[in-house]
């Protein structure tokens, strides 16, 4: 009996703590949530052959300027760079797995 209720409780235990964490990280880093979110987004909306195209052209300054900053602001704040990470990766990896990016 013990161990039922501890295959039930430890999943949602599990559960409430990573939405607890992904509240606390959009409440922490506003700007950075957005920036996520925009991200998650955009790899989302485009199909795989503007994925494709997109990596094979350069940034223009502007978009170099922005990734730079970008980069250098999570260099400065490692808690920030985590919670954007987390927050993009898997939907980046799922799309890229699909378009047949990555093995």
């Amino acid at each position: 009996m013990t161990r039922s209720i501890a295959v039930v409780v430890v999943p949602a235990f599990l559960f409430i703590a990573a939405g607890a964490a992904a509240l606390q990280s959009s409440q922490q880093f506003p700007m950075m949530d957005a920036v996520a979110q925009k991200v998650i987004q955009k790899y989302q909306n485009a199909s795989c052959a503007d994925l494709m195209m997109k990596k094979t052209t350069t940034p223009t300054d502007e978009q170099a300027q922005k990734r730079a900053q970008a980069i250098e602001a999570m260099r400065d704040n490692p808690a920030m760079r985590q919670a954007f990470i987390d927050k993009v990766a898997a939907p980046i990896a799922n799309k890229l797995f699909d378009c047949g990016m990555i093995p």
